[in-house]
């Protein structure tokens, strides 16, 4: 039991790695449409560049959605409409219009004219000959129109016929005029406001149910290909009915939902090739990035960047595929050079692209759009902390895909007559999403614990609490501290290091002093030194302490891990060589490791330019009437000691560096000493 528990130990960063790349692997293919996809691309006007195409199985033609748009309008033009009548409203209106004439005007209005009564009468006939509608509605003319009597049909007529509700005065009038009764227009038609009721109401449930079925007549194919048809041949050009037929049996492909028989085959299909790319990102980490693969957070944060980026892509798809070029997929490799650096960047951004190719329309063109702002991307953005550079470079990312859309377009077309200017739109809109890196990369410092070069640009500033709380305590480890930085960030432009990330480094790796300022020589203003009332032991316990009270400090202070790094390791396993001899000349079964720092080592090139520089700049304020020629033994002994004490071993650092580095420090010291050439005499 204790082996088993000890084996997952040893193992458990390992099987982390393993769960996570199952997991991610399986949220990608989750993501991923679960419908077939057509394996050719082509365009209207443009030979078929593929070889010949068979029918691989019987599949219909389809109408384009135009022509099923114009059946559907003109199936509701041809529908009937269904109206309820009331054949009871007429009579009743006969009644009221009798007593409301005899009270509206004079006998004698009524002996002379009797036919004005014959004339209302006759009216209210016409109007009822068909109907009065109870409310306007937006229909044609020729609509046809079925008149229900308690669900039986009435009569047929069209909508031209039915009487509006207020359409009764045109009808009235006309039949004034017609009897030379026109002087009694305004007094008769009034009268008639009143009596006049709908008989015609709308039955909407019969009139959807005959819309209903006019549309589901409606065919959504024409004709039929039978399996090994001859579609189109190598060269043929892809218009016309060839068109409709490729356009068919790619949406065959599109629609088709993967059943239960194919289901998980199709999956493991899909699955086999993402995992092959996540598979080829973790080798590229174990190959050339081993810190980074070695480190499970980081490994998160970037698989967790690369799903991101896919989910987004996914979620824009499904609601409108035009829209593809809005999501700011260059956020991937600006993000992962800020936190790590350019080439992981891009090997990262080649391989999201290459798994988004799987899901996005016209894959080819989608593909080589981003592979080439990709790579301007990481070309143009050298220096993320400056906002200048950023906006530079989101002008450029967006002009090569505008340059690139606008070839694609020309080749597809042949012209530009067609070509929509809302398109370029879209591209100026995924600019200005990518600005959002900057914020971003502020909430994945938080939530993973990383830093980036915008956070070491803060914390260069010397004006923060930390550093100034330092230059107070301890001015003269303050002064030593941005000599080293000087020294380091010189050195490290020299080898190709990260210079930023040194200079954070440098002026941090000794805040540990601030707690005993006065036991070490750059604060001792005063001449006094107090280690002459201590034992040598207890000295170098106050000078190896430095080391653990400036990590205290550093994490209450919150500094990022990569700037604790630099506090453990700028004396690696060292001695405190003085006090040891000193110790030494008292006891001779003195051992070397009561006296030597706890270490670790430096473990990257900037940790081990850091050790370097820091040893030099406090050895050469030892030099007494320095010369260039002390200077070059002086800072190649120091750093020839430190090697052969195997402080390096563990540092990715060549000799050919080490030699770039002396030389800058030995410039340096010349220029800090303000020597001059020694000419011969």
């Amino acid at each position: 039991m204790n082996d088993l528990i000890n084996k997952w130990y040893k193992n458990h960063a390992l099987l982390y790695k393993v769960l996570l790349f199952l997991s991610t692997t399986f949220l990608i293919v989750y993501l991923f449409p679960k419908s077939g996809k057509f394996k050719y691309d082509f365009d209207k006007g443009k030979p078929w560049q593929s070889e010949s195409l068979l029918a691989p199985f019987d599949f219909a033609i389809k109408k384009s959605s135009d022509e099923i748009q114009q059946e559907r309008i003109e199936a509701s033009e041809n529908s009937p409409i269904y109206f309820d009548i009331n054949t009871s409203v007429e009579a009743a209106v006969l009644r009221d219009y009798s007593e409301k004439f005899k009270t509206s005007f004079a006998d004698s209005i009524i002996r002379k004219h009797r036919s004005l009564f014959r004339v209302g009468e006759s009216a209210i006939k016409d109007i009822y000959k068909v109907g009065v509608l109870d409310e306007a509605y937006d229909y044609s003319g020729a609509k046809n129109v079925i008149l229900l009597d308690q669900q039986t049909q009435y009569n047929v007529t069209q909508f031209s016929n039915l009487t509006k509700f207020d359409g009764f005065r045109s009808v009235i009038e006309k039949k004034l005029e017609a009897n030379d009764l026109s002087k009694f227009d305004a007094t008769f038609v009034s009268l008639f406001f009143n009596i006049i009721k709908p008989n015609l109401s709308l039955n909407t449930l019969f009139t959807q149910n005959a819309l209903d079925e006019k549309i589901e007549e409606i065919s959504t194919v024409r004709g039929s290909i039978e399996k090994g048809t001859l579609i189109i041949s190598k060269g043929e050009l892809v218009e016309g009915n060839k068109y409709d037929v490729l356009k068919s049996l790619e949406a065959e492909y599109e629609s088709q939902v993967w059943n239960e028989s194919n289901y998980n085959l199709i999956v493991f299909a899909y699955a086999l090739l993402v995992a092959l790319a996540l598979l080829m990102l973790l080798l590229f980490l174990r190959k050339y990035r081993i810190d980074v693969f070695l480190d499970n957070t980081k490994v998160t944060f970037i698989f967790f960047n690369i799903l991101l980026m896919i989910l987004l892509t996914t979620l824009v798809i499904n609601y409108n595929s035009q829209y593809v070029y809005v999501v700011p997929l260059c956020i991937l490799p600006l993000v992962l050079k800020a936190f790590f650096d350019a080439r992981l960047g891009l090997f990262a951004h080649v391989l999201t692209v290459l798994l988004l190719g799987f899901i996005v329309p016209n894959s080819y063109e989608y593909m080589f759009l981003q592979i080439i702002a990709g790579i301007v991307t990481i070309l143009t953005v050298s220096e993320l902390y400056k906002r200048a550079n950023l906006f530079i470079s989101v002008g450029q990312i967006t002009l090569i895909y505008i340059i690139a859309y606008f070839a694609f377009f020309v080749i597809h077309e042949g012209d530009i007559t067609n070509l929509d200017p809302s398109t370029f739109g879209l591209f100026v809109l995924g600019g200005l999403a990518t600005l959002f890196v900057q914020p971003l990369i502020y909430i994945y410092e938080k939530l993973f614990g990383l830093v980036s070069d915008v956070s070491l640009l803060e914390l260069s500033d010397t004006n923060t609490k930390l550093l100034k709380e330092l230059a107070n305590k301890a001015p003269g480890t303050f002064h030593h501290s941005l000599n080293v930085a000087n020294l380091a960030e010189a050195s490290a432009n020299e080898i190709g290091a990260n210079a930023m990330l040194i200079r954070v480094g440098a002026l941090y790796h000794d805040i540990g002093k601030m707690k005993n300022p006065t036991y070490f020589t750059e604060n001792q203003a005063t001449g006094i030194n107090p280690h002459d009332e201590l034992s040598s032991r207890e000295s170098t316990h106050i000078i190896i302490d430095h080391v653990l009270d400036g990590i205290e400090i550093a994490k209450k202070n919150n500094l990022p891990d990569r700037v604790i790094d630099f506090i453990r390791t700028h004396h690696g396993t060292s001695m405190v060589y003085y006090f040891y001899r000193k110790e030494k000349e008292l006891n001779e079964d003195t051992k070397e490791s009561d006296f030597r720092y706890p270490g670790p080592q430096p473990f990257s090139k900037e940790t081990a330019i850091l050790m370097m520089c820091d040893s030099v700049e406090a050895a050469s304020k030892s030099l007494k009437e320095p010369t260039t020629t002390k200077i070059d033994k002086f800072v190649e002994s120091i750093i020839s000691k430190q090697m052969e004490d195997g402080q390096f071993l563990n540092a990715n650092i060549t000799f050919k560096e080490i030699q770039s580095i002396k030389k800058v420090l030995k410039m340096k010291l010349a220029n800090i000493f303000h020597l001059r050439i020694e000419y011969p005499e």
